[in-house]
């Protein structure tokens, strides 16, 4: 994911995704600014997702847990998601796609904040389990590309038919693993 980010240092209107975007480039002013605002956003949100999952017992080493945390937060509801909400309306792969990119950045905002809250209320099982699902969304970026890949070696399709496939199965399964996870490891009434 770094290297797909390092393509876009420095800002370019026709690097690399941005060559066959340029009907949008051209015509909505704020397009370029949103595209970049949303790649490099995203990279730190992965980054600083990640260390959410990492189990310490150390409180010193908890503060740090809570601050990433909180740079995550902001990340993805200021920036990241709020971005991927208003480049998803452009999308390749038409409607299909287009709703696709706009669900995932609306769910990944909300699963989001409904982490924060959570954790406010002192609900850490809840907490944990809407940010495993909010990280889960991040991951996207990632599992889009995997997938992309298999298709496109496994199946030959077009480009347009990977793009709408690929906007759906980058999110889709990494939520249902989360929630199969969530389930499997729901505390049992006793």
């Amino acid at each position: 994911m770094l290297q797909i980010t390092l393509r876009y240092i420095p800002i370019s209107s026709d690097v690399s995704f941005l060559a066959i975007k340029q009907d949008e480039v051209t015509t909505i002013p704020s397009y370029l600014t949103i595209f970049y605002i949303h790649v490099y956003s995203a990279i730190f949100a992965l980054l600083f997702g990640v260390f959410q999952f990492i189990k310490i017992k150390n409180k010193r080493i908890q503060h740090l847990h809570k601050i990433s945390g909180k740079i995550y937060f902001y990340i993805v509801v200021f920036l990241a998601a709020p971005s991927g909400i208003f480049i998803g309306f452009y999308a390749n792969g038409e409607l299909i796609a287009k709703t696709a990119f706009v669900i995932l950045g609306i769910l990944w905002w909300i699963f989001t904040i409904i982490g924060l809250l959570k954790i406010k209320e002192k609900n850490i099982r809840v907490h944990q389990n809407f940010m495993m699902r909010s990280y889960a969304l991040a991951l996207s970026a990632l599992t889009l590309r995997a997938w992309k890949v298999a298709l496109v070696f496994l199946f030959h399709p077009s480009p347009m038919d990977v793009y709408q496939i690929v906007a759906w199965l980058g999110f889709i399964p990494n939520l249902l693993l989360v929630e199969l996870y969530i389930y499997k490891t729901k505390p049992s009434k006793s």
